[in-house]
């Protein structure tokens, strides 16, 4: 087919028919790799707090893929009250924006299931006051898109999404399979991110609302407790593969690949999740004897989980979070802390500026490499 010959898709109906015999030992080995990272989370008191570094970097991750360039330690930079320039705070921004989504997405969990409203209302919270805050927020498109070479004409384009038109029908049938049961929920959500995907009904943002749904969607099925399992770092490993086992669905029929590559993705991150996991809360366990040691102090708990809250904290905001009663004993606690280098100072208070501080051991963990 010449580039000029090219249409807009017209997505399959769904549900497509699986051919299971071919998948019966990924489906297994997926299914084991991630029950074992669920019930890793189980025996994790707190986890919520103790994973919140996982959850930032996937914001990180799947920001990243579509072209953002600020990192974790950043990111946590900025929340300890660090400045950049324009077009790292921008970038940040997109980040946070993102983590807020998975947030207000799984309150809306507890009590409702996926939807297309749930769906526009993620799209408007990663859309706002960040690049494509011009491109409808939370609005379904209206016109034809594609996906090519920036600055690239249609006639040029790698992928036509359809037309308004058949993407409303697509949509109602995405939703509609998204609540029916099938043989296997991993399955059934390879096929659920692949179809928004090839769907693409916004202007922009589509990567980062599908990647999001991963999560949300094994909840909804009970395949985890809670959406804290994220696929953006196996894609963005391997960004060239996840793309043409899309496109290969769409220009080949190829469903098969493309649920191979999936399952193969979510066993590979399901493993290394579990090792993250494991690791942080095995420093936890070491620190929080450690912490008690070195400080000698009652709250020395408290001040070891605002750290895993916050890596990068500055000192008015930890003695804020950890409910310390005097900034005399939050500042002893933080200087021997330091002392013992359980802590790193990373920016010397000045004047009404407040120091900051860093918990080097957990970012590593959960960004896979050193950062300070």
């Amino acid at each position: 087919m010449s580039l000029s010959a090219k249409k807009p898709c017209v997505p399959d109906m769904l549900p497509i028919n699986v051919e299971w015999d071919g998948l019966v030992r990924l489906v297994s080995q997926a299914s084991g790799a991630i029950n074992r990272y669920d019930g890793m989370l189980e025996g994790i008191i707190n986890s919520a707090v103790l994973l919140s570094p996982i959850t930032v970097n996937e914001a990180v991750l799947s920001s990243k893929i579509e072209g953002t360039e600020a990192t974790l330690g950043e990111v946590l930079e900025h929340e300890a009250g660090e400045e950049f320039g324009q077009e790292k705070e921008r970038d940040i921004q997109e980040i946070i924006n993102y983590r807020k989504a998975l947030l207000v997405a799984e309150e809306y969990l507890e009590n409702r299931p996926i939807s297309l409203s749930l769906i526009r209302e993620l799209h408007s919270i990663l859309m706002d006051s960040v690049r494509g805050q011009d491109k409808n927020p939370g609005a379904f498109r209206e016109d034809q898109n594609w996906i090519g070479k920036r600055g690239r004409p249609i006639e040029e384009a790698r992928f036509i999404p359809p037309n308004p038109v058949v993407m409303k029908s697509s949509l109602d049938n995405l939703e509609n399979f998204i609540s029916q049961d099938v043989e296997d929920a991993l399955v059934q959500m390879a096929v659920v991110h692949a179809q928004f995907e090839i769907i693409h009904p916004f202007n922009d943002g589509n990567g980062r609302v599908g990647r999001m749904l991963i999560p949300l969607f094994l909840c909804q099925k009970k395949v985890l407790q809670r959406p804290i399992f994220y696929l953006s770092e196996f894609f963005e490993q391997n960004d060239e593969e996840y793309r043409d086992k899309l496109l290969a669905i769409t220009e080949s029929g190829d469903w098969h690949g493309w649920i191979q590559f999936f399952l193969k993705g979510a066993i590979v991150q399901a493993e290394r999740n579990t090792n993250k996991a494991k690791n942080i809360q095995d420093l936890y366990e070491r620190m929080k004897i450690d912490f008690g040691n070195v400080t000698n102090s009652k709250y020395a708990i408290t001040a070891l989980d605002t750290f895993f809250s916050k890596p990068i904290i500055n000192a008015s905001v930890f003695h804020e979070l950890s409910a310390i009663p005097t900034k005399v004993t939050t500042n002893n606690i933080l200087r021997s802390l330091t002392e013992a280098k359980l802590i790193k100072m990373i920016k010397e208070g000045k004047g009404q500026r407040p120091a900051v501080y860093v918990m080097q051991e957990l970012i590593n963990i959960a960004e896979g490499r050193k950062v300070y």
